[in-house]
């Protein structure tokens, strides 16, 4: 039986993933889960200098799901490369940095500070809604995400995933654009735009309004999304939106994505990562699947 997938020649022990955002670099939740056990850790979106994020409130809950706002809060490149690499080397997972910025020039600043340095691949964070300044224009033209991944492209010594916002009319152009450009690799579903208003104080509950809607509700959007891309582009793509166990996982895989990546999950259950390990192997195990690749993509 055999879980491993290659994303862009870099092979993982399994398809499954943490996203972004919802790990931070994997310290404190390796104390609930044993991260050898995962195919990569994609750590918290790294920016050229340490980010405050937005003033509280920042996260909301609401049906189906959670609302967050929290604006990319980081230490910045510096801090993740003398803190955190050593500290995921520990273990035998691979490393994936997510990458943001405001500008083209903030994106290729950390990429370039982390040439060189070790880790295996590197995640371009075009699709946040909740940055104010830049996010939602690099994500949303065409134009600009051919622009932003080529310039990234270019000083990148890594393979370049590009994650896709969903707030798009025809998520197919933009990730032909992202290919377009250079990207070796796709994730998405970054989260849905989306609001909360407390009926009783008449105000939006989120300090900024809006917020990012993530959970279980995106689920089939996200799924709907990855089959549409994955049958445009001719590259590996990372699904996530809502997966909570394997069965949403396999969902994904079948239709079309080599990786999966788990986010929003982790909050409720700090174990839905290798969960779902073991739930995909159990699934191929009882259904005599000796390879991913066996039902990957078999929707038509």
């Amino acid at each position: 039986m055999n879980t491993k997938v290659n994303i862009c020649g870099v092979e993982l022990k399994n398809p499954v993933m943490t996203a972004s955002g919802t790990f931070g670099s994997g310290r404190e939740f390796s104390e609930f889960i044993d991260l050898n056990k995962l195919g990569a850790v994609v750590v918290k979106g790294v920016a050229d200098k340490p980010w405050n994020g937005n003033p509280a409130p920042r996260i909301a809950e609401v049906y189906g799901g959670m609302l967050n706002s929290v604006g990319l809060q980081n230490p910045g490149v510096d801090y993740f490369i003398e803190n955190d690499i050593p500290f995921l080397r520990q273990f035998n997972t691979k490393i994936i940095v997510n990458v943001c910025g405001h500008s083209i020039e903030e994106y290729t600043n950390v990429v370039k500070k982390l040439q060189g340095q070790d880790v295996d691949l590197l995640e371009l964070n075009i699709s946040c809604p909740n940055v104010s300044e830049g996010g939602m224009a690099f994500g949303t033209n065409p134009c600009m995400v051919e622009k932003v991944v080529n310039e990234v492209k270019k000083v990148a010594d890594k393979p370049l995933i590009v994650k896709l916002s969903p707030n798009v009319t025809d998520i197919t152009e933009i990730a032909r654009a992202a290919v377009g450009g250079g990207a070796d690799s796709l994730s998405l579903i970054n989260t849905l735009t989306g609001m909360k208003i407390d009926i009783y104080r008449r105000q939006p509950v989120l300090y900024r309004k809006i917020g990012g809607m993530s959970g279980p509700a995106v689920k089939p959007v996200a799924v709907r999304m990855v089959y549409q891309v994955c049958k445009a582009v001719d590259v590996p793509v990372i699904g996530m939106g809502g997966i909570s166990n394997a069965e949403d996982a396999l969902e994904f895989i079948m239709a079309g994505a080599t990786g999966v990546s788990i986010g929003t999950a982790n909050f409720i259950n700090p174990r839905a990562t290798v969960e779902t390990v073991e739930g995909i192997e159990e699934y191929m195990r009882k259904y005599n699947v000796n390879d991913l690749s066996e039902i990957r993509g078999i929707i038509d």
